[in-house]
């Protein structure tokens, strides 16, 4: 947070649409400095925010605590018989990043180094993919036009169907969502409750098929392209993430002991997924897989599907993945999960619970 205040400080001033005033960067700034140690540098942004707003209560008090803190500093400093800063003096910043223990984890790292576009295992399957049409099932929707497929990872498998939303299609259904988007929250377990988290940062929105005749239509090409059943599908989640928005690494399934408190029991465990994307991203934003270490961009127009199950219902580890943080753009995604009751003739089984 500290460097994004930093660097929010540098360009406020210059913005042409303004998105934040230059008191609110300053007070961010400030407390992002004080929480990293760099006291020091936390009473001078806040002596700059006095001398745009003077009276402003909450600042007084914060330089009063900061004025305090440095003199326990300098204390400190002669009691230990090292020299006392000049008043002025600014050391360099400490931006050390604090970790709790998965994120100084390998799953973690994998995620992060992922997200920078680092290839963290190999993939051997990776001479066999390709991309091609395909009818799904000779499903009419596509007879005539054939879904386009880009395979990214055999097992599990990872498909990217292009072109399957219009410029159109994603600007009626942003159009309908953006009222009723509000920030993402996640289910508690302690709790029960929906609680907002740090780990997944973005703003959602709930569209059923009857909200609008684009919405259905969208639905019924899911339908074709996937060849599942859409009776036990949840309604489209839809999904924005700005600058800095993400979903740290996570499973769409619910694990076997936490299913019938997770979803409604006629409906069973989720499935399948698929990620329609609205918007190329200019950096960032790409799902990446964290078990097999598969990356796919977001590409506007585009669809990445795959299964969460094994053939036998057990929950697919292999498909935990993540949103990577949006570095420069904005995200925009609608998500579909479908769930296990209705895929029993639907979904192709092997001889195997765990070969397809």
């Amino acid at each position: 947070m500290l460097m994004w205040m930093h660097q929010a400080l540098d360009v406020v001033e210059n913005e042409v649409n303004i998105t934040i005033s230059k008191p609110e960067v300053l007070d961010y700034l400030s407390y992002a400095a004080a929480m990293q140690g760099n006291t020091r540098h936390a009473r001078y942004w806040t002596e700059e925010w006095l001398k745009i707003d003077p009276n402003h209560e909450r600042a007084r008090s914060n330089l009063v605590y900061f004025n305090k803190e440095i003199l326990s500093e300098n204390e400190e400093l002669r009691a230990a018989g090292e020299p006392v800063p000049d008043v002025g003096y600014l050391p360099p910043l400490r931006n050390k990043r604090i970790t709790d223990e998965y994120r100084s984890g390998q799953e973690f790292q994998d995620y992060e180094a992922l997200c920078r576009g680092e290839d963290v295992m190999p993939n051997e399957d990776k001479h066999l993919l390709k991309c091609f049409y395909t009818t799904s099932g000779d499903h009419p929707l596509l007879l005539l036009a054939p879904a386009k497929v880009e395979e990214y990872f055999l097992s599990p498998y990872i498909r990217l169907y292009h072109d399957i939303i219009s410029d159109n299609e994603i600007e009626i259904v942003k159009q309908i969502s953006t009222p009723m988007l509000k920030r993402a929250v996640v289910n508690d377990p302690a709790t029960g409750q929906l609680v907002t988290a740090s780990y997944r940062v973005s703003r959602s929105a709930w569209l059923a098929d009857r909200f609008n005749e684009t919405v259905r239509t969208l639905s019924n090409r899911i339908h074709a392209i996937t060849h599942l059943d859409m009776e036990m599908t949840e309604d489209l989640q839809i999904q924005n993430y700005g600058i800095g928005g993400q979903y740290e690494p996570h499973c769409d399934h619910a694990r076997e002991d936490q299913v019938s408190e997770t979803f409604p029991e006629d409906e069973g465990n989720r499935i399948a997924t698929l990620i329609l994307y609205f918007t190329d991203v200019d950096a960032g934003g790409n799902t990446v897989f964290t078990q097999i270490g598969a990356k796919v961009p977001p590409k506007k127009g585009a669809a990445a599907f795959w299964f969460n199950l094994m053939p036998d219902g057990e929950g697919d580890e292999r498909t935990r993945h993540a949103g990577c943080p949006v570095l420069s753009g904005s995200k925009w995604v609608a998500n579909k999960w479908f769930h296990e009751r209705g895929q029993e003739f639907m979904r192709p089984c092997g001889l195997s619970p765990d070969i397809y």
